[in-house]
């Protein structure tokens, strides 16, 4: 169904009218009753009763509904309002709350096509109580109603009428075909009500939501003059979406005469709008002042909106476009400057990203940090530690969220200067220049109206926050902003339709003391749900996307403040990482609001749909339009599984590939196999480069791995955990995980472990009645235990995220595959130390990622252990990643399908199989071969290994860059050799190099080329060779290529 056929559909029908056919008995009955009460006037009662049921004009729903003792009580409660306003300056207030187990009626009084700021907010009582928290199990669908008449001649105000009821669908369960049955889906009283042009109209936006990530919206005018808007979402997609529409339309001078809420069985919410210009907007739209006043708690009629449009239609056009920011972002601490009209939604909106973006990036450490910075000496530990004081005080300190919130709200005019400056070069109508570049480009209709006067230059508006604001506090916050403004490159912002918020930025404004490797590209993406980064280093670059989840409000505040911070240092972690791989590093981080912690699938599919808005261009008009891009040239992302979201990968490519990227094959890695992916928990991809380096120190020191023991964080249920129980063989003494600790100085038993890796379960679940005399499980729910050893442990949870620290953690190896970003760092890396000042472990192979801070790695390394940090150690992850994606470019649909998904017999092909072999066996060499450069390079200069990891990354990576830069590419004898070493044999084997030559786009192949000629050169000649090391490894291959072309 097209959008044309669904005007159509609007067009052609409507419910069916609410008819109480024992109305009239109704009414006698109240007339009783109100007699017996003696409350009113007898002489009056009949005057009173005729005036609510004939004139007042409610819905016959409602006296449905209302027994007649609630409708009596009613009919006195307006009377006595109507007595005391008589005396009063100020109109009465007239509410009604009746809520029961299976939904609610609300009645209030209320002026048409105005918020209140004050009052009951019964509309976001029913967002929060039921349309947020409804899904298929249990929905709610909402009726209202606008009264015709006023509520009397004293009360200048009109009844709102609100009827919530339980949902009773006729399949609750749909399946198939019935999913798009709407015969099926439906509520049954929706069913009697509806018209069929109502069900074809719905029918018809079902359809679309559950083909689309975000709304469907539709509009026609009726008959009456009245325009209906329907918006169709999948349920919990958005929360107070229905409030907040409220406020939306009342700003452009509209109000709703009637609007339901219906639930569909298949998860999908449809909202339908009945609007028209309220009396206040019909005055000033015919040019005349409004001489009403304006009730207490009410809104002014927009005071500080944009002028009115010329035609309803465009109003309720400019509502459709905005309807998608609410849907995306419906309530921000700026909502009530919205709803009393001194920021428009756009404004309002933007102020939200605005304050986000200074919580993140306001640089709160200032020139004179970066002076003590330059002063202190980077070897000197003590030094060091008060550096990390000093920053960790200055970022929770300096300017907090609340703080950045206060001035905002306090400079509204200067928010909508800097919106206007961010509007005037993203706000765009929808008949875009067919250019990739943007040229031709110009403000719609609704930009001219939101600005009296062009707005301000960057300069201007430097010149006007130092000329309004009254301190450095508030100018510093101001002036974040506009760096928000003149680093955006390109938005989602205006998209007509969208899921949460995308921003594609410069990182140019990132300060250099903080962060003194500039990334390549920055995303900035912010939903109902969530905020969240992805940061790369290289045009071609991969990594994980992570979810970030909060305990409490505290926890919450803490992975705020520390978001982006963690986000690039996993990045650049990741960039180092992949030194033997084409693709360059990145990472993703989602951090979920406090109030979603059970939503992070939801936030995921908005992440990923927001950034693809950004890396595709738009081609359907109304939908999804060309955007701005100062960037000026496409981009492609790739997506790896993190925390919180290995099981998502299928999705992401699914949906990138019905968005119609080309890249969707390539889009994910770590998706299901059948889908082509090579899970790394099912082959152990990142434990095989992990567990070289155990070796690597095994084999060098000639020690019995049966004799080691080892402290491992990351339990039996994680990826690297049961891997590491699997492959290795020593006498692991102690692990922690998620549900405690679990410890046995004799070694704990390798079979019973070995079961819980298996089935990937938590060391709750762990025999306790296999652990030796000194053992002990504590759980994190345990309270008050007391340890073989007499100590007591007063709290589990505390008990398990320090058990790292505890001197019962020693042993000879120290593998943390798992475990948050710098749970040591130079505050506590004295406490792995023991009495006498000798560290705790020898041996140190960093599984998880950022698990040590570079400075306690330093301090470990100068006592004598033996440390191989994560960038070294954590590869082999990226490695199968790379290869899974190449298998994709490289294989045309039919090929992939064929060679490496899962068949329909559940079967894996025999190329799939033997793919895997060569990737796992191209992991284990590449880890041997950096183990083994680190291991002399160490020994011939002393440098602490850590150290050593970054320079032999920095090497790699610069030596790469280098050569995709010179002309070795085009040696044409060189590059087929080159490739034929880099590319898997089997791959080549299979399609031929020709073939994968001529599919692999261009930019990847270069980078292929320059990867594995520059890792084998630094492995082989070190970070520091001779000045014609170089010369002398590619004559070598010269010599080859020359031969191998004369045969």
């Amino acid at each position: 169904m097209t959008v044309a056929d669904l005007a159509s559909a609007v067009s052609g029908g409507d419910y069916t009218d609410n008819v109480y056919s024992g109305k009239q008995d109704h009414r006698a009955q109240v007339c009783a009753i109100l007699e017996k009460e003696d409350c009113i006037p007898r002489h009056v009662i009949d005057t009173e009763v005729g005036w609510f049921y004939d004139v007042l004009g409610l819905d016959d729903m409602y006296f449905m509904l209302e027994n007649p003792a609630s409708v009596a009580g009613h009919i006195t409660a307006l009377y006595g309002a109507q007595l005391t306003s008589i005396n009063r300056t100020n109109p009465v207030s007239i509410t009604f709350d009746n809520r029961h187990e299976t939904g609610a009626v609300f009645i209030h009084n209320s002026v048409p096509g105005i918020s209140n700021t004050e009052g009951p907010h019964f509309e976001k009582v029913i967002d929060a109580e039921y349309l947020d928290v409804s899904v298929p199990e249990k929905a709610y669908r909402v009726e209202s109603y606008r009264s015709r008449g006023k509520v009397s001649k004293s009360l200048d105000a009109s009844l709102r009428t609100y009827f919530v009821s339980a949902c009773d669908f006729v399949n609750p369960a749909p399946e198939g075909d019935a999913l798009t049955d709407i015969q099926q889906v439906s509520d049954r009283t929706f069913l009697a009500k509806a018209t069929p042009h109502v069900l074809s109209l719905y029918s018809g936006v079902i359809a679309k939501v559950l083909n689309r990530t975000g709304p469907v919206i539709v509009s026609d005018r009726l008959p009456g003059g009245e325009f209906r808007l329907v918006i169709g979402y999948r349920q919990r997609s958005t929360q107070g979406f229905y409030s907040a529409m409220s406020d939306l339309y009342h700003y452009y001078g509209m109000y709703s005469s009637r609007k339901y809420v219906e639930q569909f069985s298949n998860g999908v919410t449809v909202i339908s709008l009945y609007l028209d210009l309220a009396k206040h907007a019909k005055r000033l739209a015919a040019g005349s002042e409004s001489t009403s006043p304006t009730p207490s708690g009410a809104a002014s009629p927009n005071p500080g909106a944009a002028p009115l449009p010329p035609s309803l239609e465009e109003s309720v056009g400019q509502i459709i476009k905005e309807a998608s920011l609410l849907y995306c972002i419906p309530n921000t601490p700026f909502q009530k400057l919205f709803k009393t009209g001194e920021l428009s939604v756009q404004e309002a909106v933007y102020a939200y990203a605005g304050w986000i973006f200074a919580q993140h990036f306001l640089n709160r450490l200032g020139s004179e940090y970066a002076t003590l910075v330059e002063i202190l000496d980077p070897a000197d530990a003590t030094d060091i530690e008060v550096l990390a004081k000093l920053k960790k005080r200055l970022r929770q300190e300096t300017f907090t969220r609340e703080l950045i919130l206060d001035i905002l709200l306090r400079h509204t005019e200067l928010v909508k200067d800097l919106y206007a400056h961010f509007a005037d070069v993203h706000y765009v109508s929808a008949d875009l220049s067919h250019s990739s570049s943007g040229a031709g480009l110009h403000a719609s209709l609704s930009m001219t109206r939101l600005r009296d006067t062009a707005p301000l230059s960057t300069e201007d508006v430097l010149l006007k926050i130092t000329r309004v604001t009254t301190n450095d506090h508030d100018a510093m916050v101001l002036r974040a902003l506009l760096d928000f403004n003149t680093h955006v490159l390109k938005t989602n912002f205006y998209q007509p339709t969208k899921v949460a918020l995308s921003f594609r930025m410069d990182p140019g404004f990132l300060p250099a003391v903080e962060y003194p490797v500039k990334p390549y590209g920055l995303f900035l993406v912010i939903g109902n749900e969530f905020r969240g980064f992805h940061v790369r280093f290289q045009d071609v670059a991969r990594g994980g996307i992570r979810i970030v989840r909060s305990r409490n409000a505290e926890a919450f505040s803490i992975n705020q403040r520390t978001l982006f911070d963690e986000n690039y240092s996993l990045a650049s972690t990741q960039h180092r990482k992949n030194k033997d791989i084409p693709e360059g590093g990145s990472k993703g981080t989602i951090l979920l609001n406090l109030d979603a912690q059970d939503r992070p699938f939801v936030a995921f599919e908005k992440y990923v749909d927001a950034i693809l808005d950004l890396l595709l261009i738009g081609e359907t008009p109304g939908i999804k339009n060309r955007l701005v891009d100062l960037l000026g040239r496409d981009e492609i992302l790739f997506f790896g599984p993190d925390e919180g979201t290995a099981g998502y990968m299928d999705w992401a490519s699914q949906h990138a590939r019905k968005r119609g990227a080309s890249f969707w094959k390539a889009f994910t890695t770590g998706k299901s196999q059948a889908l082509g992916g090579i899970p790394h928990d099912t082959y152990g991809m990142t434990t095989r480069s992990v567990h070289q380096y155990v070796l690597g120190v095994i084999r060098q020191l000639g020690l019995d791995e049966s004799a080691c023991t080892k402290l491992q964080t990351g339990g039996p249920d994680g990826d690297l955990g049961s891997n590491e129980i699997k492959i290795s063989s020593d006498r692991t003494t102690a692990i922690v995980d998620g549900s405690g600790v679990l410890y046995d100085p004799q070694g704990i038993d390798r079979a019973e472990l070995l079961c819980l890796a298996n089935a990937r379960q938590m060391i709750q679940h762990f025999d306790a009645t296999k652990l030796g005399p000194g053992g002990f499980r504590v759980l994190v729910e345990d309270f008050q235990v007391t340890l073989p050893d007499g100590t007591l442990v007063r709290d589990g949870l505390s008990f398990r995220n320090t058990f790292h620290l505890n001197p019962l953690a020693a042993a000879d190896f120290f593998v943390p595959c798992g475990g948050r970003p710098e749970a040591i760092d130079i505050n506590n890396v004295g406490q792995l130390f023991d009495a006498e000042g000798a560290p705790r472990f020898k041996y140190v192979v960093e599984g998880a990622n950022l698990f040590f801070t570079q400075d306690a790695r330093l301090r470990l390394e100068k006592a004598g252990v033996h440390l191989f940090k994560d960038a070294s150690a954590n590869k082999g992850g990226v490695t199968s990643s790379s290869l899974e994606v190449l298998a994709a470019l490289a294989l045309d649909d039919a090929q992939f399908a064929r060679l490496m998904c899962k068949q329909e017999d559940g079967s894996l092909p025999a190329f799939y199989q033997e793919y895997v072999v060569g990737v796992q066996a191209a992991i284990e060499a590449n880890a041997a071969r950096e183990f083994e450069c680190l291991w002399s390079e160490s020994k011939a200069t002393g440098k602490p290994k850590c150290v050593l990891s970054d320079e032999l990354s920095v090497a790699i990576v610069d030596l790469r860059k280098s050569l995709e830069d010179t002309n070795l590419w085009e040696d044409v004898a060189l590059r087929r050799l080159v490739m034929s070493e880099a590319l898997p044999a089997r791959l080549v084997r299979e399609i031929g190099l020709d073939a994968i030559l001529d599919r692999v786009p261009l930019n990847y192949l270069k980078a292929i080329f320059g990867a594995y000629l520059a890792s084998h050169f630094v492995y082989e000649y070190g970070t520091h060779p001779g000045q014609f090391a170089f010369f002398e490894f590619m004559t070598r291959y010269h010599a080859k290529a020359g031969a191998a072309a004369s045969n």
